[in-house]
């Protein structure tokens, strides 16, 4: 990956950590680089530090080292300046329509080598999803939430399960 080399790079001849934070993140497997919603920008973006910054002239970015998704619970997307390694569609559609700027971390490494003004974000690692992830359900020791279709008296719930239907593992 280039941008893991560049990161490298930045990281080695510049003395802002930022760049390290990046090259860190950029190294990091897929589940451990959450997505970031719009509606999570939009809060940051309401921040009284960061309107303050916005009044002094301050021209910000938010970086994401990951995926920025669309959020439709939330109506008005303010102006914002982001940059990702990966935008959905929609996302990026609802930020060029608010006259925001959707970057990628190559353009914010020529704009920012230093990470000046940039405002590092990441995605809530403990979701939903991540509770299927693991051992197979059913294994013994294991605690993965299986793919189900109901809860009901039905489902996963015989041989293996209980004592009562021939075994309990």
């Amino acid at each position: 990956r280039l941008l893991v080399k560049l990161y490298k790079f930045l990281s080695r001849r510049t003395t802002a950590s930022f760049n390290k934070c990046v090259l860190k993140r950029l190294l990091n497997s897929r589940v451990n680089r959450a997505p970031v919603s719009l509606s999570k920008l939009a809060k940051y973006s309401q921040r009284k530090s960061y309107i303050d910054q916005k009044e002094k002239g301050n021209d910000l970015i938010f970086a994401v080292v990951g995926t920025v998704t669309d959020d439709t619970r939330l109506i008005d997307v303010p102006e914002l300046k982001v940059c990702a390694l990966k935008f959905t569609e929609k996302a990026r559609e609802r930020i060029t329509a608010a006259k925001g700027k959707c970057i990628t971390f190559d353009q914010l490494a020529i704009n920012r080598p230093q990470g000046e003004n940039v405002i590092l974000l990441r995605g809530t690692r403990d979701r939903e999803a991540k509770k299927h992830f693991g051992k197979a359900p059913g294994l013994p020791d294991s605690n993965t939430k299986p793919y189900v279709r109901s809860k009901g008296r039905k489902f996963e719930r015989a041989r293996g399960r209980r004592r009562s239907r021939g075994y309990k593992a």
